[in-house]
């Protein structure tokens, strides 16, 4: 058969074929873009657009530069913001630049997703009236992708960060996405939570410089004058607090917040007096009540004599109190608390008091799917942050009124042991018009798991003590000691997510693997996600999240997920701590789908699936392998490499590894 009886009949069938294998799949990567966007709630047209002038402006348009119909994969229209899509099924074949810049040449425009799709995005802005164009250049399979942005208007083109769903383009979310990302306006929320940090700051020094208060007294002082200014509606005004020797400041701030456990309904008797025992300080405290002039002047510089207690409540009225009776789901008390810990240097690490961000509390009711029948159950709650987002998460769910009264006065139960962190989730609870949570002050491992299964616990949430575990005597303690608690005390079928310390999943000890073989025979493992480790701000902790199943043993042959969250689309900023960026509704949007399984081929550097042994450690980076197939490219690197490790061996007289005598050619 002659050389050219090949090039003639085989190469071109095989340079077919191949022309046809690239085809299919980049007709199941266009699928997956597709179920992407719907995901997105983004309504998108194929190979044109049902809009005239954008259609009309694409038919002069094709890759080609002939002045022919262009087809890009998607285009759709969100707000006054178009957005056009162009796939390719090779991530090779991405984007390719000249001189820094995106190439628009014939070749770089047919062959790479990017120089298409913002050619695409040129004309529309060119022939239409629409200015504003997110551009995508979108490549590779299902599995391993590449979905990189661009922003386009009349001025040009700004490169995006890449993303893995459409969320911030959809209609709720595309506004707040351009202004922060292609305007880079700083948003009114981060304004207000750098305005709230500054206040707690500044909180934190009054109350210390004025009042000798220490760490832990802090936050019981805001509570009390916070549940005493809700009773301003009825007839109650800071003028009231004169500085009175016989009935001082604080004793009238008292009655009012006495006043106000009465009209929340705080019941039982014995519940509303332990509160109300944590609050005594306010009026037996002569350093609070005791009227001073070195505090504030008025606009002539004239000192103006007032307790301490009245200018602390004039300053919580002024500069929190409106923040907190908004209803927002945000953990403000324990943003307060955690703030006077890290300004103080004070006990609350030391003692193992973490308390979870506001968007940890609210993931948790993602994973567990909580429903307006639940009934959660937090055992270590702290200042409430799990019981507020779950409450909210529920009310926003319920069909009925009535329903909404049985979520507050039936479905929502918690126990804290400390009496100081007790006040305040009970405050916390008020703040948000819940006065009849099921709050109890007491030892959770106090607690029989048989009472708590009856009161009908069907989700329970945690973030138990960390690091109390520290010799044999108290092993008892660990966290995963607390999560077999947990697990014990959900009714069968129940969902439980915790948040802990990775080493809990690890199981390090002798008596944790014990922990560990114990909950697989009676309570399923659904997943470990592992966090940013930057969570838990200042305090060095790295966590991750584990949900069960309650009461229903680990299958044998069950897969389980272990998913690497750690890029979650929080950042540290400079006098704010942890805040949101652009990129975390994508993640945690790409993070739920996979969850939940609307993704299922998800690269394995993200998510394992993957049966378990008590044994393992219950982590991705323990299950984690490569599973991307090396390109053609990534061959010819390693062969390259090769071969310049056996020259440069040769060279130095080692030939005789490859079998070459020294010195053969």
């Amino acid at each position: 058969m002659s050389a050219h009886f090949l090039h003639a009949r085989i190469y071109p069938k095989i340079f077919d074929m191949g022309r046809c294998i690239m085809a299919k799949k980049e007709a199941n990567f266009d699928l997956f873009i597709h179920d992407l966007l719907k995901e997105a709630g983004i309504r998108a047209d194929t190979q044109g657009s049902n809009i005239l002038e954008i259609d009309n402006a694409l038919k002069t348009a094709s890759k080609h530069q002939t002045g022919k119909t262009g087809f890009p994969e998607y285009v759709a229209v969100v707000r006054d913001f178009v957005l056009v899509m162009e796939d390719k099924a090779d991530r090779t074949n991405l984007c390719l630049m000249e001189n820094g810049q995106i190439s628009q040449s014939v070749a770089a425009t047919t062959d790479y997703a990017v120089n298409g799709a913002l050619f695409y995005a040129k004309k529309i802005i060119e022939q239409t009236s629409f200015k504003k164009v997110f551009a995508f250049g979108n490549a590779g399979d299902k599995k391993h992708h590449i979905l990189r942005p661009l922003f386009v208007d009349e001025h040009g083109y700004k490169e995006l960060p890449d993303v893995q769903t459409f969320e911030n383009f959809s209609e709720s979310n595309i506004e707040e996405y351009y202004k922060r990302i292609v305007l880079e306006e700083i948003p009114p929320e981060d304004i207000e939570l750098g305005d709230i940090l500054k206040k707690a700051k500044e909180l934190h020094e009054y109350l210390r410089n004025y009042g000798g208060l220490g760490e832990d007294e802090k936050p019981l002082v805001v509570s009390a004058i916070l549940l005493a200014l809700r009773e301003q509606k009825y007839g109650f005004n800071l003028d009231q607090l004169t500085g009175d020797t016989v009935k001082t400041d604080g004793a009238k701030l008292y009655e009012q917040l006495e006043n106000n456990l009465k009209r929340a309904n705080v019941a039982p008797e014995v519940k509303k007096e332990r509160v109300l025992n944590q609050f005594t300080l306010i009026k037996d405290r002569p350093q609070l009540n005791s009227v001073r002039d070195d505090m504030e002047t008025d606009s002539d510089g004239k000192r103006l004599a007032k307790t301490p207690l009245k200018f602390f409540a004039e300053y919580i009225n002024r500069n929190i109190f409106k923040a907190i009776i908004s209803n927002s789901p945000e953990d403000y008390l324990g943003r307060f608390y955690g703030e006077f810990v890290s300004y103080s240097g004070g006990d609350g690490q030391a003692l193992g008091v973490v308390l979870t961000p506001r968007h940890i509390t609210e993931l948790f009711c993602e994973l567990v799917d909580l429903k307006p029948t639940d009934v959660l159950f937090d055992p270590c709650c702290g200042t409430g942050g799990f019981l507020i987002s779950g409450m909210h998460k529920m009310l926003q769910a319920a069909s009925s009124e009535q329903q909404r009264k049985d979520i507050k006065k039936k479905q929502i139960h918690g126990i804290e042991i400390r009496d100081d962190m007790f006040s305040i989730a009970t405050t916390n609870m008020i703040l948000r018009g819940d006065g009849q949570s099921n709050l109890i002050c007491d030892d959770f491992f106090k607690q029989k798991p048989g009472d708590i299964q009856l009161k009908g616990v069907t989700v329970g949430m945690m973030n138990p003590p960390y690091s109390q575990a520290k010799s044999k005597e108290t092993a008892h303690l660990s966290e995963l000691c607390f999560v077999r608690h947990l697990l014990n005390c959900v009714t069968v079928g129940g969902r439980v997510a915790v948040i802990v310390p990775v080493s809990a999943m690890i199981g390090k000890t002798k008596e944790d693997k014990a922990v560990k073989e114990e909950i697989l025979k009676n309570h399923t493992l659904e997943g470990v996600i592992s966090l940013n480790k930057d969570t838990f701000y200042r305090v060095g902790t790295v966590p991750c999240i584990a949900v069960f199943t309650a009461g229903e043993p680990h299958p044998a042959k069950k897969l389980s997920k272990f998913i690497n969250f750690e890029d979650d689309g929080f950042e540290v900023k400079k006098h704010l701590g942890l805040v949101e960026t652009e990129r975390a509704k994508d993640r945690r949007q790409y993070l739920l789908d996979c969850w939940r399984g609307k993704i299922t081929d998800c690269p394995s550097n993200f998510m394992v699936e993957t049966m378990v042994e008590d044994s393992d450690e219950w982590l991705h980076s323990f299950y984690y392998y490569n599973d991307e197939i090396p390109t053609e490219q990534d061959f010819l690197n390693s062969i390259a490499d090769y071969l310049t490790f056996e020259f440069n061996m040769i060279t130095h007289g080692r030939g005789y590894l490859f079998n070459t005598k020294d010195g053969e050619q």
